[in-house]
């Protein structure tokens, strides 16, 4: 049976990208999305929910959750920053309510998103 992830992220368009000069939030996409196909290759199915710092952020990944039942929920590392904290802890929490039977991982960057999932889910 494949497993299904949901990989919850800061969209890069709402990023503070001036620690990383000459680094555009297209770039930052197309790394996630390239490394999120890694981990369907490996298997997986994988839906991406990007959000950004505003209120709209509950909403959006409520609906990802309410739309399907998700084995793993990874949590970005951009979520994880210290200016994200009250999101973060929203985030966790409604992942938490309704989504109670999925694992929760956490990557470092993107580029170890699969291992982060492998840890918790195996196909």
């Amino acid at each position: 049976m494949t497993k299904s992830v949901l990989a919850l992220g800061l969209d890069p368009a709402a990023a503070d990208l001036a620690a990383f000069p000459g680094i555009t939030a297209e770039q930052i996409r197309a790394f996630i999305d390239a490394q999120l196909q890694r981990v369907r290759l490996l298997g997986y199915e994988v839906d991406s929910c990007l959000v950004d710092r505003g209120a709209s952020a509950e909403t959006t990944l409520a609906q990802h959750l309410e739309a399907r039942q998700f084995d793993c929920v990874l949590i970005g590392a951009g979520l994880r920053a210290p200016e994200c904290l009250l999101l973060f802890e929203k985030l966790l929490n409604i992942v938490h309510s309704r989504a109670p039977d999925a694992k929760i991982c956490f990557n470092t960057t993107p580029a170890d998103t699969a291992e982060a999932v492998q840890r918790w889910v195996r196909i």
